[in-house]
């Protein structure tokens, strides 16, 4: 991406986020982070859930990291009639999740509503990032700043919708 030089003193702080904003799009992947008001947190998320209309089956693969928490490790998850059919353990903790509490599991939309309830509980942090197509390909929550262990980031790769 080319070099762009900017003052900041003589750009409305709006120009500064719409040149931000194209260049996030232009790199494949879009960010909507929870940053300054609820409101407009709220708004960016409606506005990346509304480009991506989640099929009601589809493949993926979840890496869930940070905290202490059941669900930490890398997970193959099939989701058909919008449930988790399959999760498939990819190293030993997500083999330990998938025996002994499968529920944890969750299908990308379970996510979502993730990020939108730290959002509306006004947690310290609660970012996504979404590729061009719409779905999630990172959150990241952290629900309070000075807590330790409380915080999550799930990476969402290998997306493939499934046609039935």
């Amino acid at each position: 991406m080319p070099a762009v030089h900017i003052r900041s003193h003589s750009v409305p702080p709006v120009v500064l986020l719409g040149a931000l904003m194209c260049a996030m799009a232009a790199c494949g992947t879009q960010s909507s982070v929870s940053g300054g008001s609820a409101e407009g947190a709220r708004a960016k998320s409606a506005e990346a859930l509304t480009s991506w209309e989640k099929p009601s089956s589809y493949t993926y693969t979840l890496t869930s990291s940070e905290g202490e928490r059941t669900l930490i490790g890398a997970f193959q998850v099939t989701v058909r009639d919008g449930r988790v059919a399959e999760a498939v353990g990819l190293d030993e903790s997500s083999r330990r999740v998938v025996k002994q509490s499968p529920a944890e599991v969750p299908t990308i939309g379970e996510l979502l509503e993730q990020l939108e309830q730290a959002r509306h509980d006004e947690a310290y942090r609660a970012e996504a990032q979404y590729a061009d197509d719409g779905h999630p390909v990172r959150i990241s929550l952290d629900w309070e700043e000075n807590a330790v262990d409380d915080e999550a980031v799930y990476v969402i790769s290998g997306y493939e919708p499934n046609s039935r």
